[in-house]
C-alpha cells in the first residue's frame, strides 16, 4: 500500500469513529504512533474516552494533537505553563519533545503543577497546543539526563528525528500480503552457552529484528556477537529494527556500533534503559581507548543511536513491523529493565525473550513478570541454573552484610566493596543507608566512586521503576534513601587521595564490580595489606577477572611499579567474603519457578545467556517436569519455531 493509501484509509477509518462535526486537519503516522490533528482539541480535552475508542478502533497507538495553527511556539508556551502553574510547585525544567507536540515539565511538587482534577493539564494543553506532562523533578541532578535531552531539543536533531519517525511509520504501516507461506524463526548470534555479548535474531518472512547487541569485556577472544553472519550481511539492509532489554554492556555495549556499519533503523528500550546505556557506552569508551587505543565505535554513533531510540513503558504494546507488535514488562534485573513479548502476525505465535530476569522483588524492584495474554515460546537467560545455583534470600544477605561490615568497622578496619555502576550499587546503598539509619550498623561515611553517583542520579529520575514499597516511600512520606547523609561522592582524584590517607573507618563502593579496571583498583592496591579491611564481592565474577582469582584464593596482586622496570608486588591479606544473594539475576529455583507459575505455559523454551552446563542442567529439568521441548543452542543455530 502506497503512503497515500495509507493515509487516506486511516483518515476514514477515524472519521467513523470520531463524533459527527470534528474536525480532522491532518492524519500522519511517526514510529509506530498514527498522529491526528485537530482544531477541535477541546472534544478531545473533554472527552477521555475519545482517545480510547479511536486506539482500540485502529488498533494502533494514538496521538492527539492540535492543528498547527493553535500551536503555540516554545518561548510563548513556556511563558504560558509559568503563568499557569503556581510558583510554589517549583518547576525545575521545561522541556519540548518536538517528536510528539508533548511538553515534559519537572516540578518538586507535582501534585500543586497537576492542579486539582488536572486543571493546569488542560489548560495548558488549550492554550498552547501542546500535551503536558508532569513529573517529579530528579533530587540529584543527572548530567546523562541532561545532555540526552539537550541533544534531542536541537532544532535540526528534532527534524531530523521527526523524518525518521515517518519514515519508520510507513515502514510498520505497510500491508502484508496474505496466503503467503509464514515462519517465525530464532537465530543464536552471541551469549549461547556463554555469559556475554548476547544478541539474537528474531525472523519473519518479512521482517528481521536484533534482540540486544552486546560485548562480552572480559574475553579479548571472542568479545563481539557474530554481526558478520550471513543473516545480519549487510547490517543496513538486513535489520527492520533493534530491541534492547536493559543496558548493561553485555547486552547493549555494540549497539553503537550498528550505526557504524550503516543502521538507520529504530532502537526500542524503556526511558531508563535509553539513558543507562548511553551512560555505560560512553564510559566503555574511555576504558577502550585508554587499554588498547582503538575503541569499535566513537560517540558520534552513540548520538546516531540515541537520535534513533523509541522509548517505551511497561505494559504498552506498540507496533514495530507490519507483522510484529512488542509490549515491554518489567524483569527487576536493573532499573528499566524488560521482559520482551513479541506478538507475531494475526495470532501466528508469541515469543518471549526474558532478558536477565530476577524472579523475586528486590530492595529496587518489582518481581520479573510472567504473566501473558499468550505465550507459545520462551527465550530464557540460565546464568544460575546449575544444580547447586541456589541463592539466599535477600534477607539472608542483608544479615549477612551487617555482619561482615560490623566486624571489619569494630576492628578498625576498611570496607572495600567492588560493584556494578548500575544495579547493584544502590541496592547496597539502601540496605547499609537503612542498617545506619536503624542503628544496627555505626554511623559510617560511605564514599561512592566511579558512575555509582550518576547511575544513582538516573535512578532518582524514574521513581515509577522502582518497586511499591520504595515508591510509596519516596512519594507519600518524601523519604529518598538516595539522597542520605551518609553517602559521599567521590568526584576527584584528590577526594580519593584522601580517603586512602585517613586512618578513619569507612566505606567505599566503587567500580568496576570485577575488578578488572577502575577505581576500585586504587583502594585495593592501598588496603590489600591490612588484615584489618575486607573486600566484600556482591556480585558475579567471570572466569578470568581478577575478582575470581581472588575469590579462589589469589594472594599477591602485581601492579605496575612506575618505571619500566618489573611491576611491584602487593600482598593480599585483608578478609576476602562473598555475599550471595545481592545478583540480579534468579537463581534455578527462581527461574524453574518463573516457568512453573506461568499462566500459560510455552511449547518451547530455549535457554541462552549461561555457561553450557548450567543451561544444560536447566534444560532437563525444565523438560522432564513440564514437559516441554528446552534447547541449548549453540552461537550461529537457527531454529524454526512455526
Amino acid at each position: 500500500m502506497g503512503y497515500n493509501n495509507l493515509i487516506s484509509k486511516l483518515r476514514k477509518q477515524i472519521m467513523e469513529l470520531v463524533p459527527k462535526g470534528v474536525e480532522i486537519t491532518d492524519v500522519d503516522v511517526e514510529g509506530p504512533v498514527v498522529v491526528i490533528k485537530t482544531k477541535d482539541i477541546e472534544n478531545f480535552s473533554q472527552d477521555s474516552n475519545l482517545v480510547r475508542k479511536l486506539a482500540q478502533g485502529l488498533k494502533r497507538r494514538v496521538s492527539i494533537r492540535p492543528d498547527p495553527s493553535l500551536v503555540k511556539s516554545v518561548e510563548e508556551a513556556q511563558a504560558i505553563i509559568e503563568e499557569i502553574i503556581p510558583p510554589e510547585a517549583e518547576v525545575t525544567d521545561i522541556h519540548f519533545n518536538h517528536d510528539f507536540n508533548e511538553v515534559l515539565i519537572e516540578a518538586r511538587s507535582p501534585g500543586l503543577a497537576i492542579g486539582k482534577h488536572g486543571m493546569n493539564l488542560n489548560e495548558i494543553k488549550l492554550r498552547t497546543g501542546w500535551t503536558p506532562t508532569i513529573v517529579r523533578s530528579p533530587p540529584i541532578p543527572s548530567r546523562t539526563l541532561k545532555d540526552i535531552r539537550r541533544l534531542l531539543r536541537d532544532p535540526e536533531i528534532a527534524e531530523k528525528r521527526r523524518e525518521f519517525l515517518k519514515r519508520v511509520g510507513r515502514k510498520i504501516f505497510q500491508e502484508i500480503p496474505k496466503g503467503e507461506e509464514t515462519w517465525v524463526r530464532v537465530t543464536s548470534l552471541g551469549g549461547y552457552r556463554e555469559v556475554g555479548r548476547s544478541c539474537h535474531l528474531l525472523s519473519t518472512r518479512y521482517t528481521r529484528v536484533v534482540i540486544d547487541c552486546g560485548i562480552n569485556v572480559s574475553s579479548a577472544a571472542s568479545p563481539s556477537p557474530y554481526l558478520n553472519a550471513p543473516e545480519v550481511t549487510p547490517i543496513d539492509s538486513s535489520i527492520d529494527a533493534v530491541v534492547i532489554t536493559h543496558a548493561h554492556l553485555d547486552h547493549s555495549g555494540l549497539v553503537p556500533l550498528l550505526f557504524k556499519y550503516g543502521y538507520d533503523g529504530p532502537v526500542y528500550a524503556t526511558h531508563p534503559t535509553r539513558d543507562l546505556m548511553a551512560l555505560l557506552q560512553i564510559d566503555y569508551l574511555k576504558v577502550a581507548g585508554s587499554e588498547s587505543g582503538r575503541p569499535p565505535y566513537d560517540s558520534s554513533h552513540i548520538r546516531e543511536m540515541l537520535i534513533h531510540t523509541i522509548p517505551i513503558k511497561y505494559n504498552e504494546t506498540t507496533d514495530i513491523a507490519p507483522d510484529i507488535k512488542l509490549t515491554f514488562h518489567n524483569a527487576g534485573h536493573i532499573l528499566g529493565s524488560a521482559v520482551a513479548h513479541f506478538h507475531i502476525g494475526e495470532g501466528l505465535y508469541n515469543i518471549v525473550f526474558t532478558g536477565d530476569i530476577k524472579f523475586e522483588r528486590t530492595w529496587l524492584f518489582n518481581a520479573a513478570r510472567n504473566k501473558f495474554p499468550r505465550v507459545e515460546g520462551l527465550v530464557m537467560e540460565s546464568t544460575y541454573g546449575g544444580r547447586k545455583d541456589f541463592q539466599p534470600t535477600r534477607k539472608e544477605a542483608s544479615a549477612q552484610l551487617k555482619n561482615v561490615v560490623k566486624r571489619t568497622l569494630q576492628r578498625g578496619g576498611k570496607v572495600i566493596i567492588p560493584v556494578f555502576a548500575v544495579g547493584r550499587s544502590q541496592e547496597v546503598m539502601i540496605v547499609l543507608e537503612k542498617m545506619m539509619k536503624n542503628n544496627t550498623l555505626p554511623p559510617t561515611p560511605i564514599y561512592l566512586d566511579g558512575m555509582i553517583w550518576e547511575a544513582t542520579a538516573i535512578h532518582t529520575a524514574y521513581p515509577e521503576y522502582l518497586n511499591n514499597q520504595l515508591r510509596t516511600q519516596i512519594f507519600q512520606r518524601n523519604e529518598n534513601p538516595f539522597l542520605s547523609e551518609y553517602f559521599h561522592r567521590v568526584d576527584s582524584r584528590e577526594m580519593r587521595e584522601k580517603i586512602l590517607a585517613s586512618p578513619d573507618p569507612a566505606i567505599v563502593l566503587a567500580t568496576s564490580g570485577m575488578l578488572n579496571g577502575g577505581p576500585i583498583m586504587e583502594y585495593l592496591k592501598a588496603w590489600a595489606p591490612d588484615p584489618n579491611n575486607t573486600l566484600i564481592f556482591v556480585g558475579y565474577q567471570a572466569e578470568g577477572t581478577l575478582g575470581r582469582k581472588i575469590q579462589k584464593g589469589l594472594k599477591e596482586l602485581l601492579v605496575p611499579s612506575g618505571n619500566i622496570g618489573r611491576p611491584r608486588a602487593i600482598s593480599i591479606k585483608l578478609e576476602v567474603v562473598t555475599v550471595d544473594g545481592f545478583s540480579g539475576h534468579a537463581d534455578r529455583k527462581q527461574l524453574v519457578n518463573y516457568v512453573a507459575t506461568m499462566e500459560q505455559k510455552p511449547e518451547r523454551i530455549i535457554l541462552s545467556h549461561g555457561d553450557q552446563q548450567k543451561s544444560e542442567d536447566l534444560a532437563i529439568t525444565l523438560q522432564r517436569r513440564y514437559n516441554i521441548k528446552t534447547q541449548v543452542p549453540m552461537n550461529l543455530e537457527t531454529i524454526r519455531f512455526v
